[in-house]
């Protein structure tokens, strides 16, 4: 079947696929899913243990090492990270990228199941062992709440009360309030009272947990009714508390005889927020999977318009993140993006082939473009920052096509052929070799759909919309443009006459309709390459290998930063501090940086831990007392690089005491640091060494700033020196002792009282004035169950020593780590500050059974450039086998495929005029620059084969040939190159766009000048005069 005479015979089933693209794109359009990145699958779980007491040492030893064990026999595992704190032990499981996010789930419970196995292996105290996989959740409308007059416990109810409301909000999945500092009763007692009445905290606590529990006394029969009887426990208020009567017999007492009894917030809270300078809590607000965001954040809008007026006076939300606004801005960016490529194009085309061409190849780009949104939209394909550039890369691609069958239309309708017959020849001579140069488009590509890791993940939208809207560019061109050509291109005349009238062929070159000014210029440039092929292809190789050597001086990146209108300041205290002493180290910065920098709208302060997930690429840091962060809010984010650069040298001069730094946010997901060296081996102490070593290295060049190690400054650690013997004398524990002197500081906990929805935590303490000094703690008194009295601890202790311990032990794979980390300066490039540093890292004397691994970017970058690189052999393969299939010969493909390594100069060049640095997304634009390339030599190759077939002479042949594609070449080449123009001001895919756009055009000069004098060596076509000797002979 003819395509194209089907298409003009049959118009109604071509309307009703424009119809389709039309009315369907549209819907499509307002319907699809918005998100702001891509979704992917973080493809990793994290085992929590509390073993309360034990060093870090022993946490390693006792706790971790045997989780360990359990967690390394999953078949599916990549790596485990262990750090082991006093008292916490975190592993982190990563398993390898082949699994996709269906079969997640399930290695999840199976990591579960073998830790729930080795639980019972662990030491008496350490609690069971958590498994935590849920990192999906990103809070992408992210508010801070104030309360000026209010207290933590309004504030708080405010915040559950806004929950209350936004939770039935359809399109919200779940809803996370932070910041909140928990609220328990205190009972304070004196240790002489104690001890004069002899009451063990044991039997407050037990006289605690009779009261508060929920009892059942069965039921009785009353009439027709069953009356339920249920003792009510009379421990629901402070007032009960007082009222509860403690001791024995003619001791016993009320507690609120004996004790102060008062509500107070946590001493040390697990995270204190502020938003400029006042306490706040956070809320954060996720959708549910597979929502447009833009709707819910509008949906949550009006929400919070209703309940405002039900807050208290006083109470402030201050938006802190709006993905539902990015996405929304970022969709009409498209549209504008979309409108300014086809603007572009149409315009160019116009010029180039007139207005009725340029009509109808713009049409057919519409089509595409709407025929994409509505198969994304069947297949559950998301709007998102990926899928958004995909669309506006592929604008130009689109087009090359159309272009082919419309400009064979044009030059058959000028040789007098019939609009049908142009038609027909123009699909059926290239219909197979365009959809051949489609697939190697398509394969081009492949190599990010196929990669498993999870940057492959979040491009994977690339190839998707790629490979769905160049094969239905191709349908397109086969059926709409055949069809509207016949009505707009063809005269009257040229419908009316028959199918077979008009001559056969091109004609000969005396009625070539490539004839004017432009195309003899052309003739007479190519003429004179192809008189000196070989010159012309050494000249091109050569520039070639100084383009190669040129491209290795060119930056280098994994991924660029984000222009979101944010910075963020890491703030760290000495390993081991107090929160509090934290907190006003870090009130120290506020109010540095509320005087300092003017440009920050407001700031949001975080301490003990990050922030809530709020977009997906952002890492919130764990839990840790000696940390902080500060979000700083702007504007413009073109104010952040000088801002970040005065910033971190400030920083390091006036807050010598801390480490401050300040970054922004990074595509691809934040990794610990950007530069990062690695020694793994036995000795914790040798480690130290090696990294005091390394990190005066890392000081020594300008590049890098913020240089650390990820094992911290040792802790001080009070430890009691207990006699065994006077302690079993006396009748005393370990425990006894332990519960004692956690009396006197931090509290014992006894019960819990509710309230409402709340449980408040019930603490014994000792009052203020007898919490001790460090050197007091053996004046504290314990409890010895068998004497049935209170005995001073130093009577069973000699002293207490300060010793210093390990604050955190890193291990990777079982093996102990430690990793020297710092930060390139704002504008270095972390490539850059790692090469200059690697040689003497590198030269470093290791002992044996110590190992150095490089971490940060060079490893992110090389894992996804390698996960990258194991699937373009069979994109590849398939590229080559295509190019040999469309030819059925060798030689063809040959000429082709030497062209493709020449296409480094373009690149190499575009990258160094830009700026711009060559990193995992250009390295993307360069893979995909081979099938670019590849199409148009593809259309050149076969043109000049069938010149030379049907009886062409020699060098004149490939001359003519190659004039008539040259508007086609071109064309493609331009629309692609100017389709790409809006890209160039993309955070993220600008250097993909300079890729392409100095590629492409640097090789549309190949494919015109170089395929021909290649072809003409590796044919061996003789000079015209030659073959007219040789038939003279003949």
């Amino acid at each position: 079947m003819e395509i194209a005479r089907y298409a003009i015979r049959h118009p109604v089933n071509v309307w009703l696929l424009i119809l389709a693209c039309l009315v369907g794109g549209v819907f499509a359009y307002f319907n699809l899913e918005r998100l702001e990145d891509p979704e992917f699958t973080i493809k990793e779980a994290v085992v929590t243990t509390i073993y309360p007491g034990a060093s870090a040492e022993q946490v390693e030893r006792e706790v971790s090492d045997v989780l360990e064990s359990a967690v390394q026999q999953l078949t599916q595992l990549k790596q485990v990270r262990t750090t082991s704190r006093p008292g916490y032990s975190e592993l982190r499981v990563e398993i390898l990228e082949r699994y996709s996010s269906e079969e997640i789930p399930q290695i999840w419970d199976e990591l579960r199941r073998k830790i729930n196995d080795t639980a019972p292996s662990l030491p008496p105290g350490a609690q069971a062992p958590v498994v935590n996989d849920d990192f999906g959740d990103v809070f992408g409308l992210y508010y801070a709440m104030t309360g000026d007059g209010l207290t933590r416990t309004e504030l708080h109810e405010a915040a559950k009360t806004l929950r209350r409301g936004l939770l039935p909000v359809e399109g919200v999945g779940k809803i996370e309030i932070a910041g909140a500092i928990e609220e328990r009763f205190v009972v304070e007692i004196p240790q002489a009272r104690l001890a004069a009445l002899r009451i063990a905290p044991e039997e407050i606590a037990g006289a605690l947990a009779d009261a508060e529990t929920e009892l059942h006394a069965g039921g009785l029969r009353s009439e027709d009714l069953y009356l339920r009887v249920a003792p009510g426990g009379a421990f629901d208020t402070l007032q009960a508390l007082r009222t509860l009567p403690v001791g024995r017999g003619d001791a016993r007492v009320t507690l609120g005889d004996i004790a102060q009894i008062r509500r107070e917030f946590a001493e040390r809270p697990a995270q204190i927020i502020r938003h400029d300078g006042r306490e706040a809590l956070t809320i954060g607000v996720a959708g549910l999977p597979s929502v447009n965001i833009v709707d819910v954040g509008k949906a949550v809008d009006a929400a919070l318009a209703r309940l405002e007026p039900t807050l208290p006076l006083g109470v402030e939300l201050h938006p802190v993140y709006q993905q539902a606004d990015v996405v929304d801005a970022a969709v009409t960016s498209f549209a504008i993006n979309v409108a300014m490529s086809l603007g572009i194009v149409i315009g160019v085309l116009c010029l180039v082939m007139g207005w009725r061409a340029g009509v109808i190849i713009g049409s057919v780009l519409l089509l595409t473009v709407g025929g994409t949104l509505l198969a994304m939209y069947l297949l559950g394909l998301q709007l998102e920052r990926v899928s958004l550039a995909a669309l506006v890369i592929a604008m130009g691609m689109l087009v090359d096509n159309a272009v082919v069958i419309c400009d064979g239309m044009q030059v058959r309708l000028r040789q007098g052929h019939s609009a049908m017959r142009a038609a027909r020849e123009s699909v059926r001579l290239t219909q197979w070799s365009l959809l051949g140069a489609t697939i190697i488009g398509i394969l081009a590509f492949a190599g990010i759909g196929l990669s498993q890791d999870t940057t492959g993940e979040f491009l994977f939208s690339l190839f998707s919309v790629i490979l769905i809207s160049l094969l239905l560019s191709w349908v397109l061109a086969i059926t709409v443009v055949p069809l509207l050509g016949y009505w707009w291109l063809a005269s009257k005349d040229a419908r009316e006459r028959d199918d077979e009238d008009g001559r056969d062929g091109d004609g000969d070159a005396g009625d070539s309709p490539y004839r004017g000014r432009f195309y003899d210029r052309f003739r007479g440039v190519l003429d004179a390459r192809l008189g000196r092929a070989g010159l012309t292809v050494t000249l091109a190789t050569l520039l070639t290998i100084g383009c190669v050597v040129g491209f290795g001086f060119l930056p280098q990146s994994f991924f660029p930063p984000a222009s979101t209108p944010m910075a963020f300041v890491d703030i760290n205290t000495r390993q081991g501090s107090d929160i509090r002493a934290t907190d006003a180290a870090v009130r120290e910065v506020e109010d540095y940086l509320a005087d300092a920098f003017p440009e920050v709208r407001s700031r949001v302060a975080f301490v003990g831990q990050g922030a809530s997930r709020f977009m997906l690429t952002y890492a919130p840091a764990m839990p840790d007392s000696a940390f902080a962060q500060v979000i700083l809010l702007v504007d413009d984010a073109d104010v952040l690089e000088d801002m970040l650069t005065r910033l971190n040298r400030e920083a390091g001069e006036r807050f010598p005491e801390l480490r401050v730094h300040a970054a922004r946010l990074m595509f691809g997901g934040a990794s610990e640091a950007r530069v990062e060296a690695r020694f793994s081996g036995p000795s914790g102490e040798t480690l130290r060494e090696i990294a005091a070593r390394a990190e005066a290295i890392f000081r020594d060049t300008p590049m890098l700033e913020n240089v650390h190690h990820d094992w911290g400054e040792r802790e001080l650690v009070l430890r009691p020196r207990l006699d065994l013997q006077r302690m079993a004398e006396a009748g005393l524990g370990r425990q006894d002792i332990a519960q004692a002197l956690t009396m006197a500081t931090e509290g014992v906990p006894l019960a819990v009282l509710r309230e409402g929805d709340a449980q408040r935590q019930v603490l014994l303490r000792a009052p203020d004035d007898e919490r001790p000094a460090p050197e007091g703690l053996l004046d504290r008194l314990a409890w010895s169950a068998g004497a049935t009295a209170y005995v001073p601890i130093a009577q069973v202790a000699d002293r207490v020593d300060v010793v210093q311990e390990d604050a955190a032990i890193q291990r990777r794979d079982r093996v102990r780590t430690i990793a020297v980390q710092a930060e390139p300066v704002v504008g270095v490039e972390a490539s850059d500050a790692h090469a200059d540093i690697r040689e003497a890292i590198e030269a470093m004397p290791l002992p044996p059974g110590y190992t150095l691994t490089w971490g940060g970017e060079f490893e992110s970058s090389g894992d996804a450039q390698t996960a990258l690189m194991r699937t373009l052999l069979l994109p590849y393969l398939g590229m080559i086998l295509v190019t040999v299939l469309l030819f059925s010969r060798v030689r063809q493909p040959v000429v082709i495929w030497l062209v493709v390594p020449m296409s480094i100069c373009g690149v190499t060049i575009g990258l160094a005029i830009s700026g711009q640095p060559f990193g995992f997304v250009a390295l993307l634009g360069l893979l995909s620059l081979t099938g670019l390339l590849l199409k148009n030599a593809i259309v050149l190759v076969e043109e000049i084969d069938r010149r030379m077939a049907g009886g062409g002479n020699g060098r004149a042949a490939i001359v003519e040939a190659t004039t008539s594609r040259l508007v086609p070449v071109t064309m493609a080449a331009g629309t692609t190159v100017l389709g790409m123009v809006p890209l160039l001001f993309d955070d993220l895919f600008a250097s993909l766009a300079v890729t392409i756009m100095g590629g492409l055009a640097f090789a549309t000069v190949l494919t015109l000048v170089v395929v021909p004098c290649l072809y003409l060596l590796v044919f061996k076509v003789p000079r015209d005069d030659d073959r007219r000797t040789e038939e003279a002979r003949a």
